[in-house]
């Protein structure tokens, strides 16, 4: 495994030696290594702005970019509400500056709302230690890899639709030598079993549902009504932020990356800080609204933000 990585590493040295590429630890990065030490690799090779986010953990931090306001949250770590990863995403949520960054997007590895077979509800514990704290601050965007395909989920909180959750985004398709998932727990005879899909760090939370189409079953029976997209295709995502209000979302395919007009999934994702934001009203009054959004234009002219999370073990 840590040839592998190195020659991972090699491969995208020439792409990160030029362009800025921020990092979070997944379950490939618990190398367990002399003296039982873990993450030694991840640690020692990748600079991220911990301190600059007032963290004490490269597993953890924050930045901006453009109009944009990023948390990277670490799945394997104590993400539990006692914890100080819990103190620092809340201390983090409550500064963030609206005007500024008017958009939130958060991503970690693995993710809370899955309808595939593969890692299906593995992360069940921290989506029950987190989901609220993102809520209440609108989160606006959440990617995450792990699971080796593409899912898109309508905007959802707690398994329910809800137009100011945030919109959950898979995109762990990036390439691997593991081969692509391709099967849902809505199948028929593909629903895993409580006792499967176990994560390498935290406790397991799996639960049968207890509302909604699922009620009283652990998966579902059909395509979850919070799965708005979901394909088994290796591919990549580009998020292009075009104002304080919209963002487009396009995901490629990537045996048609050299056609210009195709894509494979694209929504535009928009905010509505009226409805979800009411305590901040002052800060979308129409004059505010629109010098804001000026300067927001100018600060994200030619922002893009591709994100390939590359699962190639």
């Amino acid at each position: 495994m840590m040839m592998l990585l190195l020659l991972l590493y090699r491969f995208m040295e020439p792409l990160t030696s030029k362009i800025p590429m921020m990092v979070i630890e997944g379950n490939h990065e618990i190398e367990t290594q002399i003296g039982g030490m873990n993450f030694s690799s991840y640690q020692a090779r990748f600079a991220v702005p911990a301190q600059e986010s007032r963290s004490n953990s490269s597993f953890y931090y924050s930045f901006n970019a453009g109009g944009v306001h990023f948390i990277m949250l670490g799945a394997y770590v104590n993400y539990n509400q006692t914890g100080a990863q819990y103190a620092w995403l809340k201390e983090d949520l409550i500064k963030v500056d609206r005007v500024e960054t008017p958009w939130v997007v958060a991503s970690w590895h693995p993710p809370w709302y899955n309808s595939y077979s593969s890692h299906y509800q593995e992360f069940e514990c921290m989506r029950q230690e987190m989901e609220g704290l993102l809520y209440h601050y609108r989160v606006d965007i959440v990617f995450s890899g792990h699971v080796h395909a593409y899912e898109r989920m309508n905007r959802v909180y707690n398994y329910t639709l809800d137009s100011c959750g945030p919109v959950y985004i898979t995109v762990g398709d990036g390439g691997n030598i593991e081969q692509i998932d391709v099967d849902h727990a809505d199948d028929s005879g593909k629903c895993p079993s409580q006792d499967d899909n176990i994560p390498e760090i935290g406790g397991v939370c799996h639960i049968n549902f207890s509302s909604g189409p699922a009620k009283g079953k652990f998966c579902w029976d059909q395509q979850p009504e919070w799965s708005a997209f979901r394909e088994s295709s290796f591919g990549h995502g580009i998020l292009e932020v075009i104002n304080s209000t919209y963002a487009l979302w396009t995901w490629h395919r990537n045996q048609d990356a050299y056609k210009e007009s195709s894509r494979g999934d694209q929504i535009y994702i928009v905010r509505q800080p009226e409805l979800c934001m009411p305590n901040l009203e002052k800060t979308y009054s129409n004059n505010e609204s629109s010098n804001s959004n000026s300067l927001f234009k100018a600060s994200l002219a030619g922002l893009m933000v591709n994100f390939m999370l590359p699962q190639l073990f």
